[in-house]
């Protein structure tokens, strides 16, 4: 059982769509996003900062620099040590112990570079899919 005795596990979601766009807005209400930085992107990310100065890194919008020749697939992998170093038992409470990805699906790599992280339990999604793991006991 995953998180006994909270009441809801936080959840982190990526968004490696380089054409999410508008649709970050309402997704940013709802827990953090870290999303690919593309002009589509960046142009509503920016808005979100404006409106909200004083986020921190725990919350709100985070994009982050890809080359254009990196699939969804190696973005993600990319960028899982910061979103962990970030998200995680070192700078959250609580951490976060579920990862809602937009844009790719889940693969035998990502299962293997999400193990690595305690992440152990997939499931698609309509937008891409959910990694989650137990939260971490010290």
């Amino acid at each position: 059982m995953y998180l006994l005795g909270m009441t809801e596990p936080c959840r982190v979601f990526v968004v490696v769509d380089r054409e999410y766009g508008e649709r970050l807005g309402k997704l940013a209400q709802t827990a953090p996003v870290w999303i690919v930085d593309t002009p589509t992107n960046r142009t509503v990310a920016q808005q979100i900062w404006a409106a909200s100065p004083n986020g921190s890194h725990i919350e709100g919008v985070t994009t982050f620099k890809v080359g254009e020749a990196c699939s969804s697939e190696d973005i993600l992998i990319n960028e899982l040590d910061a979103i962990d170093l970030h998200q995680g038992i070192y700078s959250a409470n609580p951490p976060y112990t579920v990862l809602e990805v937009i844009g790719t699906g889940i693969t035998a790599k990502l299962k293997a570079e999400l193990s690595h992280f305690g992440f152990d339990d997939f499931q698609q999604t309509d937008q891409g899919f959910r990694a989650m793991r137990p939260m971490a006991t010290e």
